[in-house]
């Protein structure tokens, strides 16, 4: 097994080069961080969220877990969702799945996957509600549907969140977004459930839920 002490090479080579491109980059970093974004994204390594939207470190709070999703007794998520919003005060939290991705993959198949089953099991539901839906199209295409359907899920979830629920009512401008990422091309895409202060949740992702179906569908 190769040790990974190569790594902290690596890290003090990019960080000469920051260095070298912005001699104050590290000491502004440090001095505080004030990211406008919220990013909610799946903890595959092949997604790493600044990278994709071309942003600099402390432009992006970051959460990531298997297959992006918002468990309502999550503390670890919840305690996030609040500190980027009281705190950091970010105006844009952006829930992003991904295509490809293994935790729905987990929740499609009958194979034992041990605790990943049970954090998955929202998705699970998710797909048996779609289930007669989903089946009409081949096997290989249902893992990517699923995907766009547990993003405008976890919005959906998100957009009830308390913390979110009262920014907005105290005229925070705050928006969730639902993205999703194409592995196979490195390009994100727009679920177009966006929910801010005053919108009904229910309404938007029923129309976010009939845009996917009529774009599987060929519509």
């Amino acid at each position: 097994m190769k040790d990974p002490s190569h790594l902290l090479q690596h890290n003090r080579n990019w960080a000469e080069e920051m260095r070298r491109q912005d001699p104050q980059f590290f000491s502004r970093l440090a001095a505080q961080q004030r990211p406008a974004y919220l990013w909610i994204g799946c903890s595959d390594s092949r997604v790493p969220a600044n990278q994709i939207v071309n942003l600099m470190p402390g432009e992006v709070f970051v959460h990531r877990n298997i297959a992006n999703l918002v468990h309502t007794n999550d503390i670890n998520c919840l305690a996030v969702i609040q500190f980027a919003v009281e705190v950091l005060n970010v105006k844009h939290i952006i829930l992003c799945g991904h295509y490809g991705c293994g935790g729905v993959q987990a929740a499609i198949d009958d194979n034992s996957h041990g605790l990943v089953d049970y954090w998955v099991w929202s998705i699970k539901l998710t797909y048996k509600r779609h289930r007669s839906w989903l089946d009409r199209f081949a096997p290989e295409r249902r893992p990517a549907i699923l995907c766009e359907l547990n993003v405008i899920e976890q919005v959906s979830t998100l957009s009830c969140n308390r913390v979110i629920q009262q920014a907005w009512s105290q005229g925070n401008p705050l928006q969730v977004h639902s993205w999703i990422y194409g592995i196979q091309d490195g390009l994100l895409r727009d679920l177009g459930m966006c929910c801010s202060a005053g919108d009904d949740p229910e309404a938007l992702f029923r129309e976010a839920l009939e845009n996917i179906k009529r774009r599987a569908d060929g519509v």
